[in-house]
């Protein structure tokens, strides 16, 4: 095939800060050189707080430079790409809706993982992206899609996930480098070559189908000694039950895991006098996976827990490539609020902080080397406080507002044995999350769900169907606009202000 004949194979390439997609561009401009092919290669810069990735245009001519070079393009073409390549789902889906991804021409590569967007973070609610939606797309709308969990991949190699990309970019057929050139390409690269190499193999295996597809991996063995789980609880709800129980003894204890299996339990015999069994338990799901994030509130503790693993210093050394003789340095910059201080506090003491910090956002900056001894013992001693939790302000006030929300379940769901507006009673757990300011407004927003709705005679009185709308549009309008009230409960209720006429004068 003559020159004047072939295009330029053209490759776009979206990786978020940290992933290596600059490297991951390199390698595919060294493999191409010395595979004696003109290549060209052009990046734009993503933006700040995963609001966009960075990505990488590459223009490869498939064809031994002879004299005069072709001329390529800087930037990408929507229709115009041979090879898509995707570090994150959602990535993958800003290709498609921009038209970079077409059915005659693109393959698409990208890792189904999450690492969700500020768009996602900012929405009170559940403001995930559907990936379902965009897994259904791919198939669609690309020549071929190659989809799996790539970050998983190269956890289990050590490396970024760069390398387990270009692995399944070479895995495809479709790029114009051989696998030897691919892999020399990455040796050349030095640091980290070889962690790199494993990443980059287990990658094109996956895609080629030389290794086993990816699977979900059952944790039940992980959790075998607590049989209550596989004893108590019906097959469909073990895997999340299982997952719930090891996030609580890691967060507590398994004295702490026990009493969510204690509540969890409490609704489903709500469940089952209501006959909700049959259809998948929903009830119980639902409750169980709101319950377990509820019991595992952040506090202090709590961050302080995490930033102290070795898990985390093990995961940022190998995100920040270094070497073994090299030393990282890790600073976590923290702004506690007096809100948060008096949370890990007992009653008698968090009560006067608490009245003091009113109408005072006062917040202390930090800055700790977390990487020095005394910057490690700082946040140590915080976390050892964690034997101490069932005793803060915070813990008392959660368990609480828990048995008044299992209460309202109960009473309400078997009073009136509506399957729904027990759902919708579940549902108002989605209130309490994060923290700082948005853990409190959602609080406020629960507290006058519970006062105006689910502990009202009056609101009993109007029935299910009007207790289960009020509960879903006060739900619904609390994620909307925490500051917002829940609707009046009777029209009854309603100010009544008389109409005065007057005589024109």
């Amino acid at each position: 095939m003559s020159a004047q004949t072939v295009r330029p194979f053209t490759i776009l390439v979206a990786a978020l800060g940290g992933e290596g997609g600059g490297m991951l561009a390199d390698w595919l401009v060294d493999a191409a050189i010395h595979e004696n092919f003109p290549v060209q290669s052009t990046s734009i810069p993503g933006v700040s707080q995963r609001t966009g990735a960075t990505t990488y245009y590459v223009e490869i001519f498939p064809v031994p430079a002879m004299g005069k070079l072709p001329v390529m393009a800087l930037v990408p073409c929507p229709g115009g790409i041979d090879l898509m390549a995707a570090s994150e789902l959602v990535e993958a889906g800003r290709a498609m809706q921009n038209a970079f991804v077409s059915a005659e021409r693109t393959t698409l590569v990208a890792s189904t993982h999450r690492i969700y967007a500020t768009s996602e973070k900012m929405v009170p609610g559940d403001g995930r992206y559907a990936a379902e939606k965009i897994i259904a797309a791919a198939p669609q709308l690309s020549r071929r899609a190659i989809l799996f969990d790539m970050r998983r991949l190269a956890q289990d190699a050590g490396t970024v996930i760069n390398a387990v990309l270009f692995g399944a970019m070479a895995g495809t057929g479709v790029l114009p480098l051989s696998v030897a050139a691919c892999e020399a390409a990455i040796k050349r690269g030095g640091k980290g070559a070889e962690a790199s190499l494993r990443g980059f193999r287990l990658g094109h295996a996956q895609t080629t189908g030389e290794a086993a597809p990816s699977a979900q991996h059952s944790i039940a063995g992980k959790v075998a000694g607590n049989e209550r789980v596989h004893q108590e609880f019906p097959g469909v709800l073990h895997d999340l039950l299982d997952r719930a129980v090891l996030r609580l003894i890691d967060y507590q204890d398994l004295a702490y895991a026990g009493l969510f299996l204690d509540r969890v339990r409490q609704v489903l015999a709500v469940e089952r006098e209501l006959e909700g069994g049959p259809g998948g338990f929903q009830l119980t799901r639902e409750a169980a996976r709101l319950l377990s994030l509820w019991m595992s509130y952040e506090d202090v503790i709590r961050v302080a827990d995490l930033k102290t693993r070795i898990s985390r210093f093990a995961r940022v050394r190998a995100e920040s490539l270094a070497a073994t003789e090299e030393l990282v340095r890790i600073v976590d910059y923290l702004k506690p609020g007096i809100e948060e201080i008096a949370d890990i506090l007992p009653p008698g003491l968090a009560e006067p902080m608490h009245k003091w910090a009113q109408g005072r956002p006062l917040a202390f900056a930090l800055k700790l080397r977390t990487s020095t001894i005394s910057g490690f013992l700082a946040l140590r001693l915080l976390a050892w406080l964690k034997p101490w939790r069932r005793k803060s302000s915070r813990f008392l006030l959660e368990d609480a507002t828990i048995a008044r929300w299992l209460g309202a379940l109960k009473r309400l769901g078997l009073a009136s044995l509506d399957r729904e507006l027990a759902l919708e009673i579940a549902q108002c757990a989605r209130l309490v999350r994060g923290y700082g300011e948005t853990q409190r407004r959602g609080r406020k927003a629960l507290e006058k769900i519970f006062t105006t709705l689910l502990e009202n005679e009056a609101a009993a009185q109007q029935g299910s169907e009007h207790l289960k709308q009020a509960v879903r549009n006060a739900v619904t309008a609390a994620l909307a606009d925490p500051d917002c009230a829940p609707p009046q409960i009777a029209a009854a209720q309603a100010t009544v202000k008389p109409v005065i006429w007057l005589k024109a004068g």
